[in-house]
């Protein structure tokens, strides 16, 4: 029985959300290929779903939304997709700030973003910044973004503090990680039939649920969004108990 996305919404418990929940982002290369329209128009059909999801797992009650946008793998990709991306990135930012704005979404980076333009730190930054105050959900926008990378960097930093072998435990490597102050990833959605994390949140995904779809991400709407929900909440968490 196909159900439409006002029964699927129904379905869930309210009280039974994920509080974190991670995306990875993929397909839309393969959405553009298939209908035979250049790779880029995919992109920009996917930046379409990043509105319309952002949008819809704020007005569901989730805290914490991270989505996988730019991996630090992604530059070896031609050079024209890469500027395309950051051109919809500058595109997404500058026209959706306000409305982020004004939905109480506070906006986060996990990533290094000395390698982008002076033009994309900039807009990152000012969304940063005019979102700090808000305190509804928390939108983390992983770009140039790996996960063996951040597990690496948050080393360094624990190393330049002084901090002993000793004084290292759980909560003081996650005090280092880009996600510090937030819950691990209680979910993970990745669209377009691939079955791996891809350098994804690697140290925060250690008791993730995952969700697989086949679905292409310019394809994944807001009722793919509430399937995902909905097969989570069926699922019996041990945490590696009985």
């Amino acid at each position: 029985m196909v159900m439409n996305m006002n029964e699927l919404q129904n379905r869930i418990d309210i009280n039974r959300l994920p509080l974190h929940v991670g995306i990875i982002m993929d397909g839309n290369g393969r959405w553009a290929t298939r209908r035979g329209l250049p790779r880029p128009l995919g992109h920009r059909e996917g930046m379409l779903r990043v509105v319309d999801i952002v949008r819809c797992a704020s007005d569901l009650g989730i805290k914490h939304l991270t989505l996988y946008a730019f991996s630090t793998e992604n530059w070896k990709r031609p050079k024209e997709e890469v500027e395309g991306l950051m051109s919809l990135l500058l595109v997404y930012i500058s026209k959706r700030l306000e409305e982020i704005y004004k939905n109480n979404v506070k906006i986060n980076v996990f990533g290094n973003m000395n390698d982008f333009s002076d033009n994309v730190q900039n807009a990152l930054t000012r969304a940063m910044e005019r979102t700090q105050e808000n305190d509804g959900m928390v939108l983390n926008l992983a770009l140039n973004y790996g996960g063996q990378q951040e597990i690496v960097r948050a080393c360094k930093k624990i190393v330049e503090q002084g901090i002993s072998a000793d004084e290292i435990s759980s909560k003081v490597f996650k005090d280092n990680l880009y996600s510090q102050g937030q819950p691990d990833l209680d979910l993970i959605m990745r669209p377009s039939g691939e079955q791996r994390l891809s350098n994804f949140m690697l140290f925060q995904a250690a008791y993730s649920e995952f969700y697989f779809t086949d679905v292409l991400w310019p394809d994944f709407t807001e009722d793919e969004f509430y399937k995902a929900i909905i097969e989570y909440q069926g699922r019996s968490r041990r945490f590696g108990g009985v």
